[in-house]
């Protein structure tokens, strides 16, 4: 299932089923509406017994009709789009509970079921109907309010945090695949030189365990020191450089302040690793790469610029902006930064092939 399905399948879950509130919150919410209600109608009848008395008799049944509407009905009739049959048995249920509080009231408290009515009122007319009715909607409105308002606030967090587990899943994967993809062209380099009973064996073994220390250590942060990252890369050019010898030229500018600057690990790697793996090891002769770091402010310019090979042509993938590493530093800018902290352009111009970076740091 794709990331979009699973997010949507999530959202169609009946909010019924998620949050779920505590008795204590339940007591005090009715226990302040019964305060509130009590005192409101003893100002209105002048008498706060007999609204006490009316109110005790009320209160079950608000409560009952509530509860039956946001855990019976709406879950049965209103999440599953049965919306004529919910609607009759939101209007049936509301008879019921008029016949039940008329009867109690008469019975229990006083004849005079509506005292507030300019006349006595001791039977259901059509006034005292639709006012008890239109009242009790209200509580019952007033509560699904509530629950529905607490169930998307809960439901919405359990998104986030879903969302921002599948962010971090990813980028944990996309840093991963980083490394494999590294190591395997060093040690495709090592394994050349050993061919060749070349001496600088050891010293490539020794930057690669140098490396290995930056990417088990370092890598494990979701941020990194790019004074540590720009060392990484430049241990990165020497291992290449002792591969090509003199047929590499390695133009490296460095300027700004790097202290308390901070950016994902490897985020850069790939991008010179695409120098030397689309330019480099595919050309003959001379080979010309040119990185530009430049710090300014909170911004990072880095620019990187290969030969292209003197077919004319660079890799389809590369030519595309594609393959493993370029295509792995998109999908991670995308995913650890927002829109407005970078822009990435990848173009051909003047025999060479460039990618320009700026980021945030």
């Amino acid at each position: 299932m794709r990331k979009n399905d699973k997010l949507n399948a999530f959202l169609r879950r009946s909010p019924s089923h998620g949050y779920e509130t505590s008795y204590v919150h339940h007591i005090v919410f009715w226990s302040i509406y019964l305060i509130f209600n009590t005192l409101r109608w003893g100002s209105v009848h002048d008498d706060l017994i007999y609204s006490l008395k009316t109110n005790l008799i009320g209160f079950p049944i608000h409560i009952t009709l509530a509860y039956f509407n946001i855990y019976y009905l709406m879950p049965r009739f209103v999440y599953t789009g049965k919306y004529f049959l919910y609607g009759l048995l939101v209007l049936s249920s509301l008879f019921v509970m008029l016949l039940l509080k008329f009867n109690l009231t008469y019975y229990l408290v006083s004849t005079n079921v509506m005292p507030e009515a300019s006349e006595v009122v001791n039977s259901i007319t059509f006034n005292y109907a639709i006012t008890t009715m239109l009242g009790e909607l209200y509580v019952v409105s007033l509560v699904t309010a509530i629950k529905i308002t607490i169930d998307w606030l809960r439901e919405n967090n359990k998104l986030h945090d879903l969302e921002k587990r599948q962010l971090t899943t990813e980028l944990r994967f996309l840093r991963s695949q980083v490394s494999p993809h590294f190591f395997f062209n060093t040690l495709n380099n090592i394994y050349a030189l050993t061919l060749e009973k070349s001496d600088k064996a050891p010293e490539v073994v020794l930057k690669l365990s140098e490396l290995m220390r930056y990417l088990l250590y370092a890598t494990k942060k979701p941020k990194q020191d790019l004074k540590n990252e720009i060392e990484c890369i430049q241990n990165y050019i020497d291992l290449e450089r002792i591969r090509f010898d003199n047929s590499l030229n390695v133009n490296v500018r460095l300027s700004g302040n790097l202290e308390r600057k901070k950016i994902a690990p490897m985020l850069l790697i790939p991008l010179v690793e695409n120098c030397f793996k689309h330019g480099a090891s595919k050309n003959i002769g001379k080979m010309q790469i040119d990185i530009d770091i430049q710090v300014e402010e909170e911004n990072l310019f880095f620019n990187v610029s290969n030969t292209i090979p003197k077919n004319g042509k660079a890799s389809k993938s590369a030519s595309k902006g594609g393959g493993i590493g370029l295509s792995n530093v998109k999908k991670r800018l995308e995913l650890g930064y927002s829109e407005n902290d970078y822009n990435l352009d990848i173009f051909k111009k003047d025999k060479k092939f460039h990618v320009q970076l700026k980021l945030k740091v």
